[in-house]
């Protein structure tokens, strides 16, 4: 998770993480020139045998304080996130379903649900610009409201597109 943009950043499951396992994870997403200067852990064992190979990728590991969750309260919190808003609904089948709806959440997470911390906005917003009515709580002309269902309609984004002539 990148900490500014509330961007989600990798998501990767397994039944039994392993340092070894842990380490490809962070090859795949620094394989490629990255802007990130610092990767925040906790002091997990398996972390911990990471951070010799997170120094290769030129970024600086730092680890929170022993028994203060509170120190890493943003990957704390997007993992409360994704319980309370995907998983406590849906029962993964299988690894590989579990990877669907993570992917599909993350997505969404992403560019359809709205952060609070961002003002609110959205951590990446749509590259589309609509013009404002004159008055904020009507739509502009010419303009409709669309909807798409994710997760099934468990969750719906929403958004402005020209209606049809």
């Amino acid at each position: 998770m990148d900490i500014g943009s509330r961007r989600i950043l990798y998501t990767n499951v397994t039944d039994h993480p392993t340092a070894e396992w842990t380490i490809q994870q962070f090859r795949e997403f620094m394989a490629f020139d990255h802007p990130y200067r610092f990767i925040i852990h906790d002091r997990d064992t398996i972390f911990s045998a990471c951070d010799s190979e997170l120094k290769g990728f030129g970024v600086r590991v730092l680890r929170t304080p022993v028994r203060a969750p509170i120190a890493n309260a943003y990957c704390e919190r997007l993992v409360g996130t994704i319980r309370r808003e995907c998983l406590d609904f849906l029962i993964p089948l299988n690894e590989g379903h579990l990877k669907r709806i993570l992917r599909e959440h993350a997505r969404h997470y992403n560019r359809g649900r709205p952060h609070s911390a961002l003002g609110p906005g959205l951590p990446e917003p749509p590259q589309a610009k609509v013009p404002a009515g004159p008055h904020r709580h009507k739509l502009p002309d010419g303009y409709r409201v669309t909807s798409t269902p994710v997760l099934g309609g468990l969750h719906h984004e929403y958004w402005l597109e020209k209606k049809a002539a």
